[in-house]
């Protein structure tokens, strides 16, 4: 998957919690979340929280369907409650190999 098919994926399933992501359409969204925010900081704070607003949802539903992808539930997110040692288990369990599950298949 490439950087632009990853952007409109997300964008096209942007409250959708069922389903897959595979790694790259995970990890390009996050790439594509972290320059755009930090692009739009430059010209305004304003903009960027807007931004960072729009993508919320989408953000956590594709990192729901990459955990999906590890045959783990969604919900596993509220781990970004839990400073440091949340956020490693996270990403950990973000760049791990897709894997047959019960959430629709492995697309990696």
């Amino acid at each position: 998957m490439t950087f632009t098919d990853a952007i409109k994926v997300c964008f096209s399933k942007y409250a959708d919690f069922n389903g897959c992501a595979s790694r790259p359409e995970f990890w390009w969204w996050t790439l594509f979340t972290v320059i755009a925010t930090l692009a739009l900081q430059t010209v305004s704070y304003n903009l960027s929280s807007a931004f960072s607003i729009a993508t919320f949802l989408p953000s956590i539903a594709v990192g729901s369907r990459r955990l999906h992808d590890t045959d783990r539930s969604g919900w596993w997110q509220l781990l970004y409650f839990l400073p440091v040692i949340g956020w490693i288990i996270l990403i950990i369990w973000w760049a791990e190999e897709g894997k047959p599950n019960r959430y629709g298949g492995s697309e990696t």
